[in-house]
Order: structure tokens, then sequence, then C-alpha cells
């Protein structure tokens, strides 16, 4: 039985459950299976070989989803030796779609819609909605994690300048 956190996130002032452990700074990054725009399977091991920014979004097709996939884009361009990936539960199709509407090209894209993999092991997956929360994770070469956010209240913005005060550090 997958642990689930009551009430650990609010949506508009609803509350949710999140399925999955809450991760937390100095945790080994666990494994996941997610879908990449190729429609090949992507696991931890095919993200190694460099920090990694996992940016975890509900849906691309929100404002706040939009804007933090934007902003990741424009960072990893500026992030030597950073691998930048952006989760969501929307299908393959539908993030190539808005990756090539937004001219998104420096962040590789995961979708987790088949098995909810990345959201049960990572601590992001709202029961009631089956979508993911909002979520940052920075994780180095070793898979362990030196950053973990779940934004409370999805529908606000990540602190992203602390993420990227931890993902610059690990790539210096």
């Amino acid at each position: 039985m997958p642990v689930e956190r009551q009430k650990a996130v609010k949506l508009r002032g609803n509350e949710f459950t999140l399925i999955g452990p809450e991760l937390k700074v100095g945790d080994k990054a666990p494994d996941f299976s997610a879908v990449g725009r190729d429609m090949k399977m992507v696991t931890l091991k095919e993200t190694e070989g460099a920090a990694r920014i996992f940016s975890v979004v509900p849906s691309l097709d929100t404002p706040v989803c939009d804007a933090q996939t934007r902003r990741f884009n424009d960072e990893a361009s500026r992030l030597p030796n950073v691998r930048v990936y952006t989760i969501s539960m929307d299908l393959p199709f539908a993030q190539s779609r808005w990756c090539a509407a937004a001219g998104v090209q420096n962040v590789t894209m995961l979708s987790d819609h088949r098995n909810a993999s990345f959201g049960a092991h990572y601590g992001t997956l709202i029961k009631e909605l089956r979508l993911n929360c909002r979520a940052l994770f920075v994780i180095d070469e070793k898979n362990t994690i030196r950053h973990a956010e779940y934004v409370k209240e999805v529908s606000e913005h990540a602190d992203y300048e602390r993420a990227l005060a931890v993902v610059r550090k690990l790539a210096s």
C-alpha cells in the first residue's frame, strides 16, 4: 500500500492527498519510469551523468506551469553540466505541441501519464486528480537529492531561485 499524505497540497484552497513519500535533502533519488517525447521509457539511470533539475508541473496548458517551464528552458541554456527535465501528466504529443508553440528546446520533457511512476515514487501524485503537484527537485551526479520543494498551493510558483542556487553550486 503506497504512502498517502492527507491534505498535503491545496489547489485553489481545496485540500488534496499526495501519494508517495515526501522526499528530503540527502535522500537517494528514487527510480522511476516516464515516457519521453520519442515514446520510449526513461528511467532515473537514463538521466545520470550530470546534476539534474526535475521540474514537476500538473499540466503545461496552465499559466503557472507554462511560466515555470519557460523559466527553466531559459535557465538551462546558461547552466553548463546540468540537465533540466519537466515532468507532467500531459501526453508526449501534447508536450511536443506545447514545446513547438512555446519555442522550448532546452528542457527534456517526460510524461508520467502511463503509470504515474514518477509521481508515486517522488510523492507528487495527487490522488484525487491523477495529476502531479508542483514540485522541484535538484539531484546530484550520485543521485542524491540536494533540493526538494513541494509547493503547498499548486496554483502558485515554486521558489525557482533556491533551486537554481543549489544546482549552480553543483555545476561549478
